[in-house]
């Protein structure tokens, strides 16, 4: 997938058009889920009824809603919370990094095709320096950004892929940094069953050293993040 372009040859009428509707898609979906399903956003455990109406389409329904939803605005963690609800810690943490790794690409191509002006407009002045340092270090600042998720995901996602970041870089960065935090996500939903019992503290002093770890991470290897 080749870097994102900022040229004339990007900026056609027909082109400008689709990236238009491309937004367009992206604010009325997050506007009609606000809208219906305001409780998502609230209470993870009715994702989980949602997902459990398809039967044993359940884990395929999951994995297309977790592939969407952060693009929407429903936030990656609440999905992982709800996959460790619905399916348990194990096969909730393996459908998540499947939803997870699928939305990632997903925006990214968004991302590719929308081009570096429509995203740095989309997203804010906040994060419009970030785009260079992605170019020189793109593979330590999704790293660290995947596993201490300071910029919304798929704000994240969207950046990258206008970015000039290589996308064999996006890619591994992506797949190794959401590893740790989405299983450690699904094993939080499972123990909410049961939230006074010693797992459940177990997991939430987990994800903080994780936070913890990824924050260490940084400063060894002064990774230029700064948003």
């Amino acid at each position: 997938m080749p870097p994102a372009k900022t040229g004339s040859g990007g900026n056609s009428p027909l082109l400008n058009l689709l990236r238009i509707a491309v937004l367009v898609l992206l604010v009325g979906g997050s506007i009609y889920l606000l809208a219906t399903h305001a409780e998502w956003f609230e209470n993870p455990r009715m994702i989980k009824i949602e997902i459990k109406q398809w039967g044993a389409g359940g884990p395929i329904a999951y994995i297309l809603l977790f592939a969407i939803g952060p693009s929407f605005l429903v936030p990656g963690a609440v999905m992982t919370i709800a996959g460790g609800l619905a399916f348990g810690a194990l096969w909730g943490a393996v459908w998540s990094l499947i939803g997870a790794d699928l939305g990632a690409l997903v925006a990214f191509g968004a991302g590719r095709f929308l081009g570096r002006s429509f995203v740095q407009k989309f997203v804010g002045e906040r994060f419009q320096s970030l785009m260079g340092r992605l170019a020189r270090n793109g593979f330590y600042i999704i790293l660290y950004l995947r596993i201490v998720p300071v910029i919304p995901y798929n704000a994240l996602n969207l950046l990258a892929g206008a970015s000039p970041i290589e996308f064999r870089d996006y890619f591994w960065a992506s797949a190794i940094g959401i590893l740790p935090g989405t299983v450690l996500f699904a094993i939080l939903g499972d123990a909410l069953w049961h939230p006074m019992q010693p797992r459940f503290f177990i997991a939430v002093a987990l994800i903080l050293c994780c936070f913890a770890a990824g924050e260490i991470f940084r400063r060894r290897n002064k990774v230029p993040v700064n948003v």
